[in-house]
């Protein structure tokens, strides 16, 4: 019975690792024959897991999609990946859930081993986030837009733009891509005959289904790349990247700015900053505390807003007038 049960997960393991398997190739695997692995697999379904048959010399076996979600078996790095995956959703910029990504946390920690479990709170009581300050998103939104994605269908929604004009969208999604800072769309706009990237945030109301579409490649072949210059190129739709000038070498700033945020290049005797995504106050704050000499480089905004708040501290440490008796 031990010798069985073992099999069984083993068995389950495998079809869990990847798409498809010929009965053979299972068999081989396992060390068994065939008639041991229908056996198997008749046993994992009365157990409720959805194994699916194609019948014939080409067929195969795969785990196909059920009614409930059945156990998951995963490796100590699997299990370490989802554990750290679900601690960094939480704090994420997916609206709704970060409580839900608690509480499967919570579940999945209860039955880690003693050895995983110790990594894992390692992990935890070392590392600390900030909530992030982009847009927070629907999550169903984004299941819907990666559904579209996967399946190479084409939608149609309402995008609101920078100047806050609402326009109709028919588009062939292709990626989502997020940037650290917000999420985006990678997709052809069938309108405009050409590609486009959306933030997600700025999609409002529900996907319409457009029927099949063309399954696309993005210009260049990799949709993080192809996302990323067009924010740098178009300026998100949004507010565009930030440059500040720091007197500094780009060796001790790197120690400092983490490269998610920004970039770093030499410039002379200096060092240029860029933002990744468009620039924030919050960027002009903690570009200032490094407390080295910086030089506002653009865009005019980022020179404005650093203005206005260096006129409002001036105002706060003026004297009040007042005269001590």
């Amino acid at each position: 019975m031990v010798e069985t049960s073992a099999r069984l997960l083993a068995l389950l393991s495998l079809l869990q690792l990847r798409r498809e398997w010929t009965g053979r190739e299972l068999a081989d695997r396992l060390e068994v024959g065939p008639r041991t692995i229908r056996r198997d697999v008749d046993k994992l379904r009365s157990l409720g897991y959805p194994v699916e048959a194609a019948p014939g010399v080409a067929g195969g076996y795969r785990l196909g999609a059920g009614a409930e979600l059945p156990p998951l078996l995963l490796d100590d790095a699997e299990a370490v990946a989802v554990a750290v995956g679900l601690r960094t959703a939480a704090t994420g910029s997916i609206a709704g859930i970060e409580e839900t990504s608690v509480r499967a946390l919570a579940k999945l920690e209860q039955v880690l081993p003693a050895r995983l479990r110790r990594r894992v709170s390692a992990l935890g009581d070392a590392t600390t986030s900030f909530v992030s300050e982009g847009p927070q998103i629907d999550p169903e939104l984004l299941a819907a837009i990666a559904g579209a994605c996967r399946d190479a269908t084409r939608v149609r929604f309402s995008y609101v733009a920078r100047d806050d004009r609402v326009s109709q969208r028919h588009t062939e999604p292709c990626a989502v891509v997020h940037s650290g800072y917000r999420w985006y769309l990678a997709a052809f706009d069938l309108d405009r005959d050409d590609w486009r990237t959306f933030r997600i945030d700025r999609i409002c109301g529900h996907l319409r289904p457009g029927g099949r579409g063309r399954r696309r490649t993005v210009p260049g072949g990799d949709p993080a790349a192809f996302v990323k210059s067009q924010i740098r190129g178009s300026g998100d739709g949004g507010a565009p990247p930030g440059q500040i000038r720091v007197l500094a070498a780009p060796e001790s700033l790197r120690r400092r700015i983490p490269d998610r945020y920004a970039t770093i290049e030499p410039d002379g005797e200096a060092s240029l900053v860029t933002t990744r995504g468009p620039w924030s106050r919050s960027f002009l704050v903690w570009m200032s505390l490094l407390e080295e000499p910086i030089e506002l480089v653009g865009p005019p905004e980022l020179v404005d807003a650093a203005r206005c708040a260096a006129a409002r501290l001036s105002d706060a440490a003026a004297p009040t007038g007042r005269r001590d008796p």
